[in-house]
């Protein structure tokens, strides 16, 4: 019995049932400066996903690097680096079944002209680069990720 109650303790929330039912996204800071983020959140929430942890930061230069490091090698980084640190964020971690399939479904394609219509992109994106929503494209990135923004007791509380 211990045994059980000890391996529970040191297992991450992610690896008690969370794994394939969670996933984190950020509205990003040019809908949250354009006042969209209310309307993001509530098509999310009406697409069946639960709001299970949430903040709004500013992100600095060091954070937004090391976020988006996967893409340090490529062309837009820089560029992407500056533009999430032009203005206040919202990461969130979100809660539904098959979430990351889910929610890559609910935000539509990367370019909003080529997004389907009712998506987030679709609705709320200004541009490729102006796009509105990050979402992860993984469940080992999901919790990569939401492990950036939120501590392991904010992730437990989330429950």
């Amino acid at each position: 019995m211990w045994s059980n109650f000890s391996e529970t303790l040191t297992k991450s929330h992610w690896d008690i049932d969370m794994a394939g039912s969670r996933t984190l996204t950020i509205v990003k800071p040019d809908a949250f400066a354009s006042g969209k983020a209310g309307r993001i959140i509530a098509h999310l929430e009406q697409a069946g996903f639960k709001v299970k942890a949430g903040r709004v930061l500013h992100m600095t230069q060091a954070q937004a690097g090391a976020f988006y490091e996967v893409h340090k090698e490529r062309p837009f980084y820089g560029s992407l680096v500056s533009f999430m640190t032009s203005g206040p964020c919202m990461p969130l971690v979100l809660e539904k079944a098959n979430a990351v399939l889910s929610l890559r479904d609910a935000i539509g394609a990367t370019d909003p002209a080529e997004a389907a219509e009712g998506t987030v992109r679709k609705l709320y994106a200004e541009s490729k680069e102006r796009n509105a929503i990050h979402a992860s494209d993984s469940d080992e990135n999901a919790e990569r990720e939401a492990r950036f923004f939120f501590s392991e007791s904010e992730l437990i509380a989330a429950l």
